[in-house]
């Protein structure tokens, strides 16, 4: 039974380390493509090309236009601030998040930015060469109060080429998503060319406490059915360019989603480039039309800005769940995700919640877990045999594998009847290893005492502060504390020495492996190990001879 409960251990610890380690060291390569040569102009009732992209350089300071007025849209859910200056998004704030835990810390933004060249929703009529930033005048007044409903901003610009731009968002009060339709007419007497582009510059949102270093956290957007993740390392060999079926596209970290979504049918580019100081520029690109005096083109878009939650984003549509993204361990993650909220709208308290599926799990495994233990026992028994095998025929191991083989048979023994069914469960730690991680469910959600965020490291503060640790991990020691216990209830079987040594720095491993998780996992592993000690108790009870 030791061997068996070890060998689980080992394994999990294994693959933890692969988990965690090759996500730094073998980051999955995106797919970069040269940019498709410029296409020749066309009429506006011609087919829609695949879209040449190139990219939007990064733009220098820019001054502050003195006559451009700030228009500030407020509902229940945000209060969005926007700039008459190139109309993009000059604050973000969310009412029902904050930046930290304490009440003090600020509402989170999700559009941090200095430079108003730098900031998201910029629209550019041809494909990101944005040289200037344009007045886009708001109609009415410069506040619009929403508490329930909906309500309409227009805003317009009238660009030197004659081409006259009505520009039309859309808010809920209920709602992060936020339609946005561009109305592109020419006005002048000559055709102009329009390739309609999309800037989005994002930078990190400014959490208090980092969010979970080993989640991605960076310019991310669903293409061809496919999650992309652009890592640093990557822009900085210069611009990632993808062209295909763009869902969307914007900027994710472990709890917040901001993206833009084009609804126009057709193919898209996406460019996306580094700018600096963990800052990103992404470039959104339809096809190039000619547009004739006086004709009219539409180019509609949605925003969505707001928390990873997996309801809201299911309900939001445009492939946005997938911004949650489990792997291939979606299909058991988010059925333990549903579970999470359940019990949480029962006892509403997150960490209770994470108790009772912890318990719920463990139940659904204790018959198999049972069958295990019960194979090793049965395997102990056999070890004087073994070991007289082992002697006999030390010089023949053909004979000896079949001479254990013909053992087994005669006792009806499975010699991997002790560690298959228990290893079946290591996806099931992994996927919830993945919910508590990254639910947003769990970010400044308190359990008890000194607990009060599962989503960050457990930290007692004494009083003063303990260098690198900042407080004492006393749920990590406890939960280390109950593997070694657990250890020594499990009966040991003859076993290779050296297993044994590595079995006997497990919990002192997992112990400093568990200091930077989040609370609620290692509460998980907590519940999970004094359940298996409760279970051991009683198999030994019960197979005592």
């Amino acid at each position: 039974m030791h061997m068996d409960f070890n060998r689980l251990l080992l394994a999990i610890a294994i693959s933890l380390a692969i988990m965690l380690g090759f996500q730094y060291l073998f980051p999955p390569p995106q797919a970069v493509q040269a940019p498709p040569e410029t296409q020749p102009a066309q009429s506006e009732q011609a087919e829609p090309e695949t879209p040449g992209v190139g990219t939007a350089a990064t733009p220098p300071p820019v001054a502050v236009d003195p006559d451009a007025r700030d228009i500030t849209v407020d509902t229940p859910l945000y209060t969005a601030i926007l700039s008459e200056q190139g109309g993009a998004i000059k604050s973000f704030l969310l009412k029902q998040y904050r930046k930290g835990i304490k009440k003090d810390s600020g509402l989170m933004e999700l559009a941090p930015s200095e430079n108003p060249a730098d900031r998201p929703l910029l629209f550019s009529p041809d494909g990101g060469a944005l040289t200037t930033l344009p007045r886009y005048t708001a109609e009415g007044a410069t506040r619009l109060q929403m508490e329930q409903g909906s309500g309409e901003l227009k805003m317009t610009a009238l660009l030197p080429n004659g081409l006259k731009i009505v520009r039309t968002m859309r808010f809920s009060a209920d709602s992060y998503l936020i339609p946005v339709s561009y109305t592109l007419t020419n006005t002048s007497d000559q055709p102009v060319p329009v390739t309609p582009g999309l800037i989005w510059n994002s930078r990190p949102f400014p959490h208090v406490n980092s969010p979970n270093s080993y989640l991605f956290a960076g310019p991310t957007a669903y293409m061809d059915k496919e999650l992309v993740e652009v890592k640093e390392k990557e822009m900085r060999k210069g611009p990632v360019v993808r062209t295909g079926d763009l869902s969307w596209a914007g900027y994710s970290d472990s709890y917040f989603l901001a993206a833009v979504m084009p609804e126009n049918a057709g193919m898209q580019a996406l460019s996306v480039q580094d700018t600096g100081d963990g800052s990103s520029r992404s470039l959104l690109v339809g096809s190039r039309k000619d547009l004739q005096p006086e004709a009219s083109l539409t180019c509609d878009y949605t925003l969505y800005l707001g928390p990873k939650k997996l309801t809201m984003l299911q309900e939001a549509g445009h492939d946005l769940s997938h911004a949650v993204d489990y792997g291939w361990l979606t299909i058991i993650a988010r059925p333990m995700l549903w579970l999470l909220n359940v019990f949480y709208f029962f006892t509403r308290n997150y960490g209770v919640a994470i108790i009772l599926l912890t318990i719920l799990i463990k139940l659904a495994f204790w018959p198999i877990t049972q069958k295990g233990m019960q194979s090793m026992k049965n395997m102990q028994k056999l070890q004087p045999k073994m070991v007289k095998l082992r002697e006999k025929f030390k010089d023949d191991p053909a004979a000896m594998n079949r001479e254990i083989m013909n053992l087994y048979r005669t006792y009806k023994v499975n010699p991997m009847g002790g560690c298959l069914p228990l290893l079946l469960q290591i996806p099931f730690f992994f996927a919830l290893y993945r919910v508590l991680m990254q639910a947003i469910e769990l970010r400044h959600a308190p359990f008890m005492l000194w607990i009060n965020d599962l989503s960050m490291p457990d930290r007692l503060w004494i009083g003063f502060d303990i260098p690198w640790l900042h407080g004492l991990p006393i749920l990590t020691v406890l939960m280390g504390a109950s593997m070694y216990i657990q250890q020594k209830m499990t009966p040991t079987p003859a076993a290779d020495p050296t297993q044994v040594k590595i079995m006997q720095w497990l919990p002192i491993i997992f112990t400093f492996m568990f200091l930077n998780f989040a609370s609620g996992l290692v509460l998980y592993w907590f519940v999970n190990n004094l359940l298996s000690m409760l279970q051991q108790h009683l198999i030994n009870r019960s197979t005592k001879t």
